[in-house]
């Protein structure tokens, strides 16, 4: 089960250093942003859509990604710190430090993309690190689909669980942005997916 984290504080800030500043980054941002700013952070990035002037969010771009560290609450920025301390530290080990920050923020954006398509007519206000986390969920979908081996079975019964559980929330939660999270997923299992194929492709130019 390669979810159980058992590691000390200093072991996991060690192991998992990209983990630990999404972390730290999440709550020093929150914390800022709530109790000195008056949420001032929340209006200048989270992701903003106006179905009459900007469709798509594309005035102000940089909101695709600030968005990721913005929380619309305690109960919000707690649910997701722990999604990510759990979940985040075995890809960040599997893909390197770098490859998964840019993994991370990659997934972020796409539920951003699915969301302000999907949203384009309605305008749209979403925030938070959600789209990004379920990109963590698409990349151990795709590998307990199409590769197997890599996974135990009680690893893909929690990744399976896990995912039929989100989306039921989703559902039937009142104001949380499903088509973010469903972004978030595709995003991730598409980068998984060249990331297998890149590092396949790789070892077999070697094995020449």
């Amino acid at each position: 089960m390669i979810f159980q984290r058992t590691e000390t504080f200093r072991g996991y800030v060690r192991l998992y250093p990209v983990t630990s500043l999404i972390l730290a980054l999440n709550v020093v941002v929150f914390l800022i942003d709530y109790v000195i700013l008056d949420r001032e952070w929340t209006f200048r990035g989270a992701f903003f859509q106006d179905p009459a002037f900007d469709r798509y969010g594309l005035t102000e771009p940089w909101r695709y990604v600030t968005s990721i560290a913005l929380h619309g609450g305690w109960d919000h920025l707690l649910f997701n710190s722990f999604s990510i301390l759990v979940f985040a530290p075995p890809l960040e080990r599997l893909l390197g430090h770098l490859r998964y920050f840019v993994y991370y923020v990659l997934s972020g954006i796409g539920g951003n993309v699915l969301s302000a398509i999907v949203y384009a007519d309605s305008g749209s206000i979403s925030l938070g690190a959600s789209g990004a986390i379920y990109g963590l969920f698409g990349a151990y979908l795709y590998i307990a689909v199409f590769r197997k081996f890599a996974m135990d079975e009680a690893t893909r019964k929690t990744i399976y669980i896990t995912l039929a559980f989100g989306l039921i929330y989703s559902l039937i939660v009142p104001r949380v942005n499903i088509w973010a999270h469903i972004g978030g997923a595709l995003a991730g299992l598409a980068l998984m997916a060249l990331f297998v194929a890149v590092r396949g492709k790789r070892r077999r130019s070697v094995g020449r």
